[in-house]
């Protein structure tokens, strides 16, 4: 589509003549409310369209010059292309005309136009004398050697000259971005008679049709968005730029207000923690303290929370200086990278300075030089930088979650990504999630290490369970990263798994060297006794090994199968029971009752009873009523083993 849509904003003093310059180029009245009528000045944005020769599609912002109604003029200006700062002839530069500038320079306004109005009110020589004072006012701000245009908005003086001057200028301004994910701040919510609720604002991102399902946040109500209207037009679709009103289906008016934003579903999340670049204005009248209370205003959204300094724990008031700070937030906001935003004082109130949103994701970062080093990285860092630092901090992430985290637009994500896995710094898991190298190996020697002591003082167990190696491990690393590192050390022959237990790679239990001799002691005792062993603690005790490794022993034994359990206080070693089981199978038929075995055996019925139930578990033999039979398969199985 050859078209071009762009938002131009009014600033100034009160009373300078901002909506009657307006209507003279725009032929629509801005002041809609009565109380403006009545009192001669704007306290609601004034939006009307400006036609002009080519397809350039242009809506004009009457943004409020009265103190009081800041608020709005902010919102009005946050979302424009080109600005307008209107002097007036007679009066010159006036308090609101410097703050307004101030507030132009902090939301990074490139372009602009200074409008001289009322040159009917000023002979030649006072008009010349205004241009010099206004140049003085402008000089080292955006506004230095911009183009001034001289109206008189009544008689029409001028202003023809003024529109070819904006055509010209706006010729040079790219478009927004409208292959991003939609986004439209919310400024004005009203209901039309038999349509409902209707919300206008500025498309900032994307494009928006008929039929389109949305959601409203921070409230994260699903709407649909059932017509949409550019200057009282009918449009099938809304592209970034353009001033646009759309009637929501799913939403009361009360349910939506000036603040809220209007986002494609699955696209946006809302956030209460910011890392902001703040440029500060010079001359505050008051210091502002560490976790002093602000007021932010962010495209339409004005929220309270309080500042967070990592770098000093005061802003002096003679301070001009751009800080690397915190904003943490009483509200939720939508907000991404390179917005733009206003600080304001609360009480007593005054502009603090403006800046750029560097993450709208921040986090809690100690105070001292590392966090200033990781937030000028992430206000200066290449796309594949900011995509290092968001996996450094989440640890885990798919390309949708990290495509929010960094504020970047898909191709570019995937860009840095395939970049990263060239370099082998990140891995990509089989549901294409991502996890840095650096992270994954860090995981892995964190476990190995804590196998490695469990190792040392448990060399008799096959392993520690997984549950316990992860315990400490999830504080710091989600769940799924813990097991994909896990299953991915396995492959590597770094880690075994052994049912629910895990080990180092290159361990096999073994006898602790301290107690090796006690150890192999029992072990020959065991087989010296034969199938008529001794019990377990009998023989155990005489070794006089720890509780704890007696009973770590009697399960390695079994577990190594050096020993048979024959009930719960007899384990017998397995060569003196293959010999056993040799010896009644040679001497029985095929079947066979308990006093067969007892006589061959010569065992009493205290060892005879269980030898002949073990028998039954290893499946060598089964029971049917008084009788054994021998299991020929089973038995020829084992005995070749």
């Amino acid at each position: 589509m050859g078209d071009r849509f762009y938002t131009i904003g009014m600033a100034g003093h009160i009373d300078h003549g901002k909506t009657t310059l307006t209507k003279a180029l725009t032929n629509i009245d801005t002041d809609r409310l009565k109380e403006e009528k009545e009192r001669s000045i704007s306290i609601e944005l004034g939006f009307a369209p400006l036609k002009l020769k080519s397809d350039i599609q242009v809506s004009v912002i009457d943004v409020p010059g009265h103190e009081r109604f800041i608020r709005q003029m902010i919102a009005g200006v946050a979302g424009i292309d080109l600005v307008m700062l209107i002097v007036s002839a007679d009066e010159g530069v006036m308090p609101q005309t410097k703050e307004h500038l101030d507030i132009l320079s902090l939301l990074g306004i490139q372009r602009g136009i200074v409008v001289v109005t009322k040159i009917d009110r000023v002979d030649e020589e006072l008009l010349e004398l205004a241009q010099e004072d206004i140049a003085q006012e402008i000089v080292g701000t955006f506004l230095e050697g911009a183009p001034f245009a001289f109206v008189d908005s009544l008689s029409r003086k001028g202003i023809d000259d003024l529109k070819d001057m904006i055509e010209a200028m706006l010729s040079e301004v790219s478009s927004r971005d409208a292959k991003g994910a939609f986004r439209l701040p919310i400024d004005q919510v009203f209901t039309v008679h038999g349509q409902g609720t209707v919300v206008r604002g500025t498309i900032y991102e994307g494009t928006i049709q008929e039929g389109d399902i949305l959601e409203v946040l921070p409230q994260k109500v699903k709407v649909r968005a059932r017509q949409l209207q550019v200057h009282h037009q009918k449009k099938e679709r809304g592209f970034a730029g353009q001033r646009t009103a759309i009637n929501l289906g799913g939403v009361a008016k009360e349910e939506v207000k000036r603040g809220d934003v209007l986002v494609s579903t699955q696209q946006y999340a809302t956030t209460s923690t910011i890392d902001v670049s703040l440029q500060t204005l010079k001359g505050l009248n008051y210091p502002l303290k560490q976790r002093g209370y602000i007021k932010l205003h962010l495209g339409t959204a004005e929220v309270y929370g309080k500042i967070v300094f990592f770098d000093r724990n005061q802003l002096e008031g003679n301070d001009e200086d751009t800080i690397l700070c915190q904003l943490r937030l009483d509200e939720p906001i939508v907000t991404r990278r390179g917005d733009r935003f206003i600080l304001r004082r609360p009480s007593p109130v005054e502009t603090i300075g403006g800046g750029l949103v560097i993450d709208p994701n921040g986090q809690k970062y100690k105070f001292g030089e590392s966090t200033i080093e990781l937030l000028e990285r992430k206000r200066e860092g290449t796309p594949t930088e900011r995509v290092i630092d968001a996996l450094k901090t989440e640890k885990f992430l798919t390309l949708p979650q990290l495509q929010k985290h960094v504020d970047l637009q898909e191709d570019i994500v995937i860009a840095s990504l395939n970049e990263l896995k060239a370099n082998q710094e990140i891995i990509q898991t089989d549901q294409s999630e991502y996890v840095l190298s650096a992270v994954y190996e860090e995981i892995v020697d964190l476990i190995k290490g804590d196998l490695e002591e469990f190792h040392e003082e448990f060399s008799l167990r096959e392993g520690k369970s997984k549950a316990e190696v992860f315990h400490s491990l999830k504080q710091n690393y989600p769940m799924k990263l813990l097991e994909f590192s896990l299953s991915l050390a396995e492959k590597e022959g770094k880690i075994i798994k052994r049912g629910q237990f895990i080990a180092l790679g290159s361990f096999n239990p073994h006898f602790p060297e301290k107690w090796t001799k006690r150890m192999e002691q029992v072990v020959k005792e065991i087989d010296a006794n034969g199938i008529q062993v001794e019990g377990w603690d009998h023989i155990v005790s005489r070794s006089q090994l720890p509780s704890q490794l007696q009973e770590d022993l009697r399960h390695y034994l079994i577990r190594t199968k050096q020993v048979f359990a024959l009930d719960e206080k007899h384990i017998v070693s397995t060569t003196q029971l293959m010999s056993a089981i040799r010896k009644l199978r040679k001497n029985t038929k095929d079947e066979f009752e308990l006093q067969d075995a007892k006589e061959v055996l010569k065992l009493s019925r205290k060892y005879l009873v269980p030898f002949m139930e073990l028998l039954d578990t290893l499946k060598l033999t089964v029971r049917i009523e008084t009788k054994r039979q021998w299991q020929k398969a089973e038995y020829e199985k084992w005995n070749n083993d």
